[in-house]
């Protein structure tokens, strides 16, 4: 028996892995599509399935029958309300195939849950109701699916036992969807008529459906021949770990993510561009003389090439492009809106960098793939933006390999994911921007000024008093002779941002702007003021990471809301307050106060005067 169960192990071994997601309308039978497949397929232990009985009785729809549905919906909150909210894995197989199964959510404001099940799809079955036809939610689902890259899609046009079997029926789906699918670039498609409840179609063909002369649902996908996530491209390998045991030996581990290697190819550095050969392939069970995509290895290189987390070791005849801006699909799902010009960390591979959306080109309408304007992204939606990184990295398009092209978004403050993305390409202007070598620098331009460069970053609700301390420090320190300027709110706004009004999106870009502005004039050796109201964290903490540390100091004048109201020269809370400006901080816009700021003035204690002089202290402490 000995030869016969390693044969067998083998074979289990060496069969291939199929990944398909469940997508569809609601009530169109997901769920029982995968639990009819499971059960018909006999890989339900006993116990299994006298929990699915006891459940079916508790919570089931199909009176005194088997609710197979049930074994997917594995959430309280899914069996009490009779819908799919989260994305259920299930993992079986048959003699011929290893299969991963994720049953997506029907529902709209699920569309983030789909997305991240479909990431790693190789198939979508898209289920379509026949009674209903081809609805919102198809379209909505084929598009996510398809801006995904996934190219290969089953239509399961299902109950069709409450449609008598008619074959026109059917036929008529399937003619409308294959120009769906034309339009949204999906290749494959293959259509199948079935009834999951009664299990028609699902592993054997259907004596109710003598017309169809196709395969059942799982004979396709047994057979369906799916092409590899990478196309064919050179060899690459996103550097994870850098394994450095003792002094003779140093390896770069990771997982091939497209191509083949061998002992003795020559290999390119990316983004640093370092050439040098692969002295060693080494795996858990030994050296290797090649390996290929989705192996995990450790490379060894002829060369001590300095090479760290993030980088990507590729052939050196073939690489991939290296750029800092490019053309992107986000798909949010934050819910906070995107803000144009607000800071957040870009996760692509095993890299990490940071990264803002500089134009939104236009929003996508999932349900009807419209193109809008839109100057900011809410939960679900789907935009082709414009990515700035603050370094190059090594890329592949998406459609090319999903390794290199996919990224993520993450939230600096929270570290919560608030978008997934897919690289379209590299903007054209991204290779026609370099630095500039310049002869005298920042610490020559502070030395004929006999001072430290600095910013002063002076931040509070309108009628907390920033200008009028920053006013008071600029003149004290003229009068100590330093070199100063003061970038005041209301002053900018006549000019460099005299374009922006008061939305949250204009508001960021207005301290985008500043900021820059700010850093030259600290890269000149000034020691710069700046007075904005900058109500968001996230800019002041994108501010903050333009400069030196210990060259930016944060300044909180804390006023408490009704103080700021009674200084209110100009009338502006009142106005705010009877509705006649609208977007005003403290009103109907959120101030979000600083943590951690360098220094705390409490604006209704203290006189400016007194408070300016805390200041200087804090700034010149000698």
């Amino acid at each position: 028996m000995a030869p016969d169960i390693a044969a067998y192990l083998q074979q289990h071994e060496s069969k291939g892995l199929l990944r398909f997601i469940t997508c569809g309308s609601v009530d169109d039978g997901k769920s029982t599509l995968i639990g009819r497949l499971l059960h018909d397929t006999q890989l339900l232990l006993d116990d299994q399935v006298a929990a699915l009985e006891a459940d079916s009785r508790r919570h089931g729809t199909q009176g005194g029958e088997l609710d197979f549905a049930l074994l997917v919906d594995g959430l309280a909150a899914e069996r009490e309300q009779g819908i799919t909210i989260d994305v259920a894995y299930r993992f079986f197989g048959t003699e011929r195939r290893k299969f991963i199964v994720a049953d997506c959510p029907g529902h709209e404001q699920y569309t983030r849950n789909m997305a991240t099940g479909a990431s790693t799809a190789d198939l979508a079955v898209v289920l379509v109701d026949a009674r209903k036809g081809l609805l919102t939610q198809t379209r909505r689902h084929s598009y996510i699916a398809s801006l995904l890259g996934i190219r290969h899609v089953l239509l399961a046009v299902n109950k069709m036992d409450l449609v008598d079997y008619r074959q026109d029926v059917f036929d008529s789906i399937v003619a409308g969807y294959r120009d769906l699918a034309t339009q949204l670039g999906i290749a494959n498609v293959q259509a199948i008529p079935l009834s999951a409840l009664r299990g028609d179609n699902m592993v054997d063909g259907s004596a109710a459906m003598p017309w169809y002369r196709g395969p059942s649902l799982l004979q396709h996908l047994e057979t369906v021949q799916v092409e590899p996530a990478t196309q064919a491209t050179g060899f690459r390998l996103p550097v994870q770990w850098v394994n450095r045991p003792n002094q003779d030996f140093r390896g770069f581990a990771g997982t091939v993510a497209g191509g083949r290697v061998a002992v003795g190819d020559e290999v390119v550095v990316l983004p640093s561009a370092r050439r040098s050969t692969v002295a060693r392939i080494v795996t858990a069970g030994g050296d290797l003389a090649h390996a290929g995509d989705g192996q995990a290895v450790t490379l060894t290189l002829a060369d001590e090439v300095d090479a760290s987390r993030g980088d990507v070791i590729a052939a050196a005849i073939d690489p991939p492009e290296v750029a800092d801006q490019f053309a992107a699909h986000l798909l949010w799902m934050g819910d906070e809106r995107l803000l144009p010009g607000r800071p957040y960390l870009l996760k692509l591979g095993t890299r990490t960098v940071g990264a803002s959306v500089t134009e939104i080109k236009h929003k996508v309408d999932v349900n009807t793939q419209e193109h809008l304007a839109a100057k900011h992204l809410e939960l679900n939606e789907v935009a082709c933006c414009n990515l700035h990184l603050d370094q190059p990295l090594a890329f592949e398009p998406y459609a090319r390999n999903r390794a290199l092209g996919a990224f993520i978004l993450i939230d600096r403050q929270s570290n919560a994911t608030v978008a997934a993305g897919t690289l379209d390409f590299a903007l054209r202007r991204a290779g026609n921007i370099h630095w500039q070598h310049l002869d005298v620098d920042k610490a020559a331009r502070a030395r004929i000024k006999h001072q430290s460069p600095r910013c002063l970053w002076f931040t509070g609700l309108s009628g907390a008093g920033k200008s009028t301390i920053a006013n008071l420090v600029e003149k004290r320190l003229l009068a100590m002779g330093q070199h100063t300027y003061l970038l005041d709110g209301d002053n900018v706004r006549h000019g460099l941002n005299k374009d922006l009004g008061f939305t949250d999106e204009d508001r960021v870009e207005n301290i985008r702007r500043v900021a820059e502005v700010a850093k030259l004039m600290t890269d000149a050796g000034l020691i710069v003021l700046v007075s904005f109201i900058s109500p968001f964290r996230a800019e002041r903490e994108m501010a903050r990471a333009l400069f030196e540390p210990g060259e930016f100091l944060e300044v909180f004048v804390d006023t408490p809301l009704a103080v700021a109201e009674q200084r209110d020269v100009k009338g502006l809370y009142a106005k705010a307050r009877a509705g006649q400006l609208r977007n005003f901080t403290g009103i109907d816009s959120p101030y979000e106060a600083p943590e951690h700021p360098e220094l705390h003035l409490h604006a209704d204690r203290a006189s400016p005067v007194e408070l300016a002089g805390e200041v200087i202290r804090a700034l010149l402490p000698d």
